[in-house]
């Protein structure tokens, strides 16, 4: 028998990582966890540590380190604190991790996500705006250290698991016509946008199909996480804009498609259930049991499909925009969208503003060229302070 796969979670409290610990504990033999990281959930992320026996505990926020050290002793745990930004990268990167599952939400994933890459680890990816924000700076610094790149994204490991691969066993975009990026259409997909204005944060994060996180439940009600994702499929796969096509199923039975130029349509259904990707991801190439029911297809009777709309949901147009643009400019877009779903979510900003100062964002920070990390981090720094001096605007204009 081979040895355990050493696992390190980034991201462990948040509901990717919970459903990641959720497979894990149903093949204790197979894998085993070696690092868990958390933003600010100290009592969570000691529970956890302890339950799952982590030799590693990193908070990101390096003031709460003593908080954890304590809860860590009550529970009788003994994993070593790290803390703040470079304990994150720390985690991604110790020698004795095999797989790291990077599932922190936002750009503040970003730099762990890369040195897990730059530490040639198998990246389990559930952190799209790595790649949304620092496309080719990540595909780069995956190719030169040989990390092997797993997408966690429903949509994307549908595609990954209908696609060809290479002799390597990487995905090509070859004899590929389109993808076709399925998506529910979040909670409003058949409310009237002139419905929209006064929806509250609880109505945008109550998805019919999903349990997500706060902010991915929001960018599901603006059709935004759908834009992100095109972003993250370009990278992906190889494919020009032009190839990727969004497509509105209702039922999330299907997860995506790819249409190649025989006119074939591949598709990859299942219940929607994170766990299905996170147990394909972790025993690629092999199947392992996920914990999730059996599709019953007489059960569904019926799959639909629809056209987007482009009017009713505009996050998605800035990101194909932004994707055409290139450059920094998916970052700025990133950064926007952040910063104005927080607002969204703290009662700031109303839910058909946070597209609006998305764009005008976009239309105020000028995009450049990506030739180190640093110019992403300038870019995202600058159009975060912007959407800020937005929101406070709106916020007088309410008040």
């Amino acid at each position: 028998m081979t040895r355990a796969q050493n696992i390190a979670i980034l991201g462990a409290t948040g509901s990717i990582g919970r459903s990641t610990l959720d497979v894990i504990a149903r093949h204790s033999s197979r894998f085993r966890v070696v690092a868990l990281t958390a933003s600010r959930r100290v009592d969570e992320l000691a529970e956890l540590c302890a339950r799952h026996g982590a030799l590693y505990a990193c908070i990101a926020d390096a003031s709460l380190a003593a908080p954890l050290q304590r809860r860590l002793h009550e529970r009788g745990a003994s994993a070593t604190v790290l803390a703040g930004a470079e304990g994150l990268v720390q985690a991604a990167s110790l020698p004795e991790v095999d797989s790291v599952m990077a599932a922190i939400v936002g750009a503040a994933g970003l730099e762990p996500t890369l040195a897990a890459a730059r530490a040639g680890k198998k990246l389990l990816l559930a952190n799209k705006e790595a790649l949304v924000m620092a496309g080719p700076i990540f595909m780069d610094t995956v190719r030169r250290h040989g990390a092997t790149l797993l997408p966690i994204d429903s949509e994307h490991n549908a595609i990954f698991q209908c696609m060809p691969v290479t002799a390597a066993g990487l995905p090509t975009a070859s004899g590929i016509r389109r993808i076709l990026l399925t998506g529910s259409g979040g909670p409003f997909r058949s409310r009237p946008r002139s419905d929209l204005g006064a929806v509250s944060p609880e109505e945008a994060c109550a998805h019919p199909n999903w349990t997500m996180g706060r902010k991915i439940s929001v960018d599901s009600a603006t059709m935004m996480n759908k834009g992100l994702e095109v972003i993250e499929a370009h990278w992906l796969f190889g494919v020009v804009p032009e190839q990727i096509e969004v497509v509105v199923h209702p039922q999330s039975v299907i997860h995506s498609m790819v249409e190649y130029a025989d006119g074939s349509v591949l598709a990859q259904l299942g219940n929607p259930d994170m766990r299905t990707p996170i147990a394909q991801a972790l025993a690629y190439p092999e199947r392992i049991d996920a914990g999730v029911p059996f599709l019953d297809v007489f059960g569904i009777g019926a799959l639909t499909f629809e056209q987007p709309d482009f009017e009713r949901f505009p996050g998605l147009r800035l990101a194909y925009e932004a994707l055409k643009a290139g450059g920094t400019v998916p970052a700025i877009l990133n950064a926007a969208n952040e910063t104005a779903v927080a607002a969204f979510l703290e009662g700031r900003l109303a839910f058909l503003q946070i597209s609006e100062v998305i764009e005008e964002t976009l239309q105020s920070i000028p995009g450049g060229e990506i030739g180190t990390l640093e110019d992403v981090l300038g870019a995202d720094s600058r159009a975060r302070a912007h959407a800020r001096t937005l929101v406070g605007r709106r916020c007088s204009r309410v008040a």
